[in-house]
């Protein structure tokens, strides 16, 4: 034994970086770290399946710990039972598990995530197991694409940057995340462009016109929003454009098609201008019976179907809160506390963008909701303003979970339950010691798939205060 130690001890040793190794994936972590065993030591290979036997580079050797990157898979996975069904599959980042079974990728991500809870809790926790999505194709009701080339002075691209590129855009004609009407839109857009020899913003230079395409569409009404965004460094007649977009033969129907310039350096989807080339700048979702109006920057959550299962366990773990005062804090454009306002008798909604604040209380109005009202700002220091007390909260915060001056805030209101939404699991695992220390035990825990195919889900837990503490 204590030869075997010595042995791995002195290839770890001797490891480079740079070098290349071989070695099989015994594992994946949240969220996706896979752990390739060599020796006795352990190195972390991103972006691979259980299973795979991989060559890899070692990049990064930090004390004990080591990482590579996958440069190749050499045998695939007894846990890829299917092909891949979109062309640039896998050098687009975009979904990672496609070529598993999705009842593989839901047992993968419950491990991961009772996992996790289970050593930031030390105890195991009433896991109630994992939602999937009712649709595991074509869920996605909002995409960002971007104009590139997927080689140095290649021809136009357009759509999805290539795993571990920040330059190179790869060409997602056929993307499976998305409906179909979408995929046409693209390759519309894309063909239009190319006939025009439009040129795109370089990230480096600084210098061109195309920078994004952004499309929304609605689930259940088939609405979309379609959302050209360039530079204003160019002058082009988008008529034609409108037109051949018009004309396309798509399920659902088009609604809007703006035109929004942007002119900032950092590679994010803005505008400093808007224009409404065609139609109207929003349309029509509906989710368990209530109607929402979505804007271009509205935030929603990017499965419909599947949200409708999140929203129906957040009710359940609701329960009934008949005349209470629910807070919802980090309610983008209120979906939940509209939702809860059915089985509450006020709910306060706290969000810090005031585009979705405004759309909230307009999705509220037209949903003949009285009790609820929202306020724009910081959950920080909305909370020292309000005179209202809660009797339960909903959490629902963006990836890096709660602010951590503003924890103590919340469970100082010392409420019965609280409701914990996270899409980030380890920042739930961060906040979860706090919620215990503060007299909080998990009642019930569970998780719903919102994004198949790729190594996010999102996790639901229901706290309460225990007698005496």
């Amino acid at each position: 034994m204590q030869g075997n130690n010595a042995d791995a001890a002195a290839l770890f040793e001797e490891m480079k970086k740079g070098e290349e190794f071989e070695g099989i994936i015994e594992r994946v972590d949240f969220p996706n770290k896979g752990r390739v065993c060599l020796e006795g030591r352990t190195v972390t290979v991103k972006n691979g399946i259980p299973g795979q036997k991989v060559r890899f580079r070692i990049n990064k050797k930090r004390g004990d710990r080591l990482e590579g990157c996958l440069l190749e898979v050499l045998e695939k996975s007894p846990l890829e039972t299917r092909d891949p069904l979109c062309s640039v599959f896998p050098a687009c980042g975009g979904c990672m598990y496609q070529t598993m079974s999705y009842e593989e990728q839901l047992h993968m991500k419950e491990r991961q995530v009772r996992e996790i809870l289970t050593e930031a809790a030390g105890k195991e926790l009433p896991f109630e197991g994992i939602h999937g999505s009712p649709r595991e194709f074509g869920y996605r009701n909002k995409m960002e694409f971007s104009f590139g080339d997927a080689c140095k002075d290649g021809p136009l691209t357009l759509g999805l940057h290539k795993k571990g590129s920040t330059y190179d855009v790869l060409t997602t004609a056929d993307c499976r995340l998305v409906h179909e009407d979408m995929t046409a839109i693209l390759r519309c857009v894309l063909t239009f462009f190319e006939k025009a020899g439009t040129s795109y913003y370089h990230k480096i230079r600084h210098e061109g016109y195309l920078r994004h395409l952004l499309l929304r569409r609605s689930t259940f009404t088939g609405e979309v929003l379609v959302h050209l965004v360039t530079t204003s460094q160019e002058t082009h007649d988008l008529q034609p454009l409108v037109s051949e977009i018009l004309a396309l033969p798509l399920e659902g129907k088009i609604v809007g098609i703006l035109h929004m310039i942007n002119d900032a350096m950092a590679d994010v989807v803005r505008s400093d201008e808007t224009r409404i080339l065609w139609g109207k700048d929003h349309f029509y979702e509906t989710l368990l019976g209530l109607r929402f109006c979505i804007s271009s920057f509205s935030f929603f959550q990017p499965n419909s179907g599947a949200a409708e299962i999140l929203y129906s366990v957040v009710r359940d773990y609701i329960g009934n809160t008949k005349d209470q005062v629910v807070f919802d804090l980090y309610s983008g454009t209120g979906t939940i506390a509209q939702l809860a306002a059915s089985v509450a008798g006020k709910v306060i909604g706290v969000e810090i963008v005031e585009e979705a604040v405004e759309a909230a209380r307009e999705n509220a109005a037209m949903n003949g909701l009285s009790n609820c009202s929202f306020i724009a700002g910081d959950v920080l220091k909305v909370l020292d303003e309000l005179n209202e007390k809660p009797d339960l909260i909903i959490l629902d915060p963006p990836r890096d979970g709660i602010h951590p001056k503003a924890l103590p805030k919340i469970l100082a209101y010392g409420v019965e339950k609280i409701v914990y939404i996270s899409c980030k699991v380890t920042s739930l695992a961060r906040d979860l010691p706090e919620f215990q220390k503060a007299g909080y035990e998990v009642r019930r825990v569970c998780c719903v798939d919102q994004f198949c195919q790729t190594v996010h889900v999102e996790t639901v837990v229901l706290m309460s205060r225990v007698e005496g503490k």
